[in-house]
């Protein structure tokens, strides 16, 4: 099957390898233009790009994916489906009426529609997320489903450690639906949760909630973006690793420095900060942050 590839992330890139390298690879690779990034704001090209590139793949870097331009750029490499993952922008008509496009999404729809599925998953404290592969609409996530797979979310699982194996999921489930007759399955709208995108919001470890409930956030956002806690109006220390822990008497929002390692004390239980990243330094211990303080 002739296939054209749209994706721009790190995730996406395991998916357009695995469909390199199968009897449906594809003929034109698009994706997002190159964008200022790091703190010299340089041009950078996205990771998919980079990826095509490598594998000697044709790539294509629309403004608008939905241009009059782009639409006839697709058309022309005569695609039988449009594969997709992790793109970033809508994609609007004519593409959704004139190619049949197989989304690739990390979760088990209608569950976690939306931006940021895998981090919800993990805040959320489920117990399992997975890919389901779903035919692109107009609707948010809402398209009839081919494929799906359940991947269990391990207690100790980050984003870091999750994603691959959904990606790596994905690229099987992919490549299962472009080699086989398809049943596609309306979705249970009903049943719908939403996964928004991640906002600072979202960084921030409120100390007025549980421990358990701030772990989990810790572990959804690292390593790609990281919490952290806000000890006063100057200073934000980033968490990248931390632990529920009980610490009787200490206040809620209040960070104690005597034990081991920094703890907060949180409206239930308390968080011990296993890994902290004070701003402008690399990431340490808690136990390397508490000796330089006493230094």
């Amino acid at each position: 099957m002739r296939t054209v590839f749209l994706g721009t992330s790190e995730f996406a890139v395991t998916i357009l390898r695995r469909l390199a390298d199968s009897p449906h690879a594809p003929t034109l690779v698009v994706t997002r233009p190159d964008r200022p990034r790091g703190r010299g704001r340089k041009l950078a090209a996205p990771p998919v790009a980079d990826a095509a590139r490598e594998l000697g793949l044709d790539v294509y870097q629309p403004d608008s994916v939905n241009s009059e331009e782009a639409v006839a750029r697709i058309g022309a490499a005569r695609p039988d489906a449009l594969a997709l993952c992790a793109f970033g922008a809508l994609i609007k008509e004519p593409l959704l009426s004139e190619h049949v496009i197989f989304n690739v999404h990390p979760s088990l729809l209608p569950r976690w529609r939306g931006a940021a599925p895998v981090e919800r998953a993990i805040m959320a404290g489920d117990a399992e997320t997975g890919v389901t592969i779903m035919r692109l609409t107009a609707g948010l996530d809402s398209g009839p489903v081919c494929a799906a797979a359940p991947e269990p979310i391990a207690a100790d699982d980050t984003y870091g450690t999750l994603a691959p194996r959904l990606a790596a999921l994905g690229g099987r489930l992919l490549l299962d639906s472009l080699s086989s007759d398809l049943r596609w399955v309306e979705q249970d709208g009903a049943a719908a949760t939403y996964a928004e995108k991640i906002e600072a919001s979202d960084r921030r470890l409120d100390p007025a909630r549980a421990a358990a409930e701030l772990e989990r956030v810790v572990r959804a956002l690292d390593p790609h973006i990281g919490a952290f806690v806000q000890l006063d109006p100057e200073l934000r220390l980033g968490v990248r690793s931390a632990g529920v822990v009980e610490a009787p008497g200490l206040d809620v929002g209040q960070l104690s420095l005597d034990g081991a390692r920094p703890v907060l004390g949180c409206g239930i239980d308390a968080l011990e900060l296993r890994v902290v990243q004070p701003p402008g330094r690399r990431s340490m211990s808690g136990e390397e942050y508490l000796r330089g303080l006493q230094r």
